[in-house]
């Protein structure tokens, strides 16, 4: 559960930008690019905001994850089945070559309320395929990822150290954010040398900070040593 405030985030950007009276970058424009951050982070690091849930198919092959998860932004992975009267089995990942190859006329198959395969193909972000044919009655362990929701907090909040609203995401990207925001921040003065070079190496910075905690995160995770 993330404990850094917003506005902690902001007075530490505006300190930095040497900026605390917010005369060049007023506090929510801050806050709009500590809410692009968000974005960003999920694009270079997919699970940083994942959730788990139980998916409920549709009938056929084709399976899209926002007709359960409205805010889903991607399929991290399917685990198992979850039904009532299901197996309980899990479900293993395969191409989709390898289950034409194997079974040709897979996708008219009799439909089940347990699903053995699935086929996921990271162009559609939100979709994957399921062997066999789901159920309408067919439900699915399923780990996704969703962008944070975005903060609206005015400048009054903003410049109130009382406001309590905290990021929403781990504090563990606490710093990536803040070298986003301050990349914003200069590049909207780029127009100076010295702002530019500034710009570029906080995000260099917000990039190397998410490689580094994605090497440290395998380094750690189960059976790593």
């Amino acid at each position: 559960m993330a404990t850094v405030k917003v506005v902690d985030l902001i007075t530490r950007a505006q300190t930095l930008l040497l900026d605390t009276t917010a005369t060049r970058w007023a506090a929510v424009e801050l806050q709009y690019w500590l809410n692009d951050s968000y974005r960003e982070i999920i694009n270079l690091r997919p699970d940083a905001n994942s959730q788990t849930g139980t998916f409920t198919c549709v009938a056929g092959y084709r399976q899209n994850l926002t007709s359960s998860f409205a805010t889903a932004n991607r399929l991290l992975e399917v685990i198992s089945n979850k039904a009532a009267l299901s197996t309980k089995q899990s479900v293993r990942l395969v191409t989709r070559r390898s289950l034409d190859t194997d079974r040709p006329g897979w996708y008219n198959e009799q439909d089940s309320i347990n699903t053995q395969l699935y086929v996921y193909d990271p162009r559609f972000a939100t979709e994957f395929l399921v062997y066999p044919p789901a159920k309408t009655t067919t439900q699915l362990e399923v780990v996704y990822n969703t962008v944070p929701a975005a903060h609206a907090l005015t400048e009054e909040q903003l410049t109130n150290p009382a406001t309590t609203t905290v990021i929403n995401i781990s504090d563990s990207y606490a710093n990536a954010i803040l070298d986003y925001i301050l990349y914003r921040a200069y590049t909207k003065d780029s127009d100076q040398q010295s702002n530019a070079s500034r710009a570029v190496a906080h995000y260099q910075a917000f990039q190397n900070g998410l490689g580094i905690k994605t090497q440290s995160d395998q380094a750690v995770q189960p059976g790593a040593a």
